[in-house]
């Protein structure tokens, strides 16, 4: 500590305006932008480092490297989601309709909220190594959840497993693919898209109109 009482930390390579943030949460937010805006491979570890104001020898004080960092934040988009799935799947005072249409809804919010479009590092090549094990773990787990509410409706309990298997592949890649939509469209409102997206799943769950109206 210093004679004022505040913490010294690791050196910085440059002043910045101090956000509030971690360290590890400032290579995290410039790790997000870089990786959308000038792409993962084209992205060096000095380049976050020097983004997030500290010295490149710094940076590895925090993280191990790119991967890590990348990892993060991929798991940051799917770990929110499945704690609210566990949730939803619990409950019994909502519809498994109403709850479903929650799910969509929350998960688009999710991923289509933040500053950065993280979802579009899905189809990275990288992606597909071991290290991302525990991305793709958490995100298997989300999607079952989406069965599992799927076959909850009462349209879903007439389906046999070809068809629950089906129709949860189409919903949970329409609320990814939003990501794409709302690229084409940065600035159309959030909630609403939400909320669209979450109807058009339920259609496509042979669930219509057991979506938000249902929870009354």
């Amino acid at each position: 500590m210093s004679t004022t009482g505040r913490r010294v930390g690791r050196p910085r390579a440059q002043q910045r305006p101090d956000s509030g943030l971690s360290a590890r949460e400032e290579l995290l937010s410039a790790a997000a932008e870089l990786f959308t805006t000038r792409g993962y491979a084209a992205t060096t570890t000095r380049a976050v480092a020097e983004r997030a104001g500290m010295r490149q020898a710094t940076m590895y004080h925090y993280v191990a490297g790119k991967e890590d960092l990348l990892a993060e934040l991929l798991e940051s988009t799917v770990t929110p989601s499945l704690a609210l799935a566990r949730q939803l799947l619990a409950e019994d005072g909502a519809s498994a309709e109403a709850r479903l249409w929650e799910l969509c809804r929350s998960d688009v919010a999710l991923l289509c909220g933040g500053p950065y479009n993280l979802g579009a590092l899905y189809v990275l090549p990288e992606v597909r190594a071991e290290r991302f094990a525990g991305f793709h773990r958490v995100r298997a787990e989300l999607k079952e959840a989406y069965g599992q509410l799927l076959v909850a409706t009462r349209a879903g309990a007439e389906f046999d497993k070809t068809e629950v298997e089906l129709r949860t592949d189409l919903v949970f890649g329409l609320i990814e693919g939003v990501i794409l939509v709302h690229r084409s469209d940065p600035q159309r409102p959030v909630a609403a898209f939400a909320e669209a997206t979450a109807d058009a799943a339920l259609r496509i769950a042979g669930a219509a109109g057991g979506g938000a109206g249902g929870r009354a």
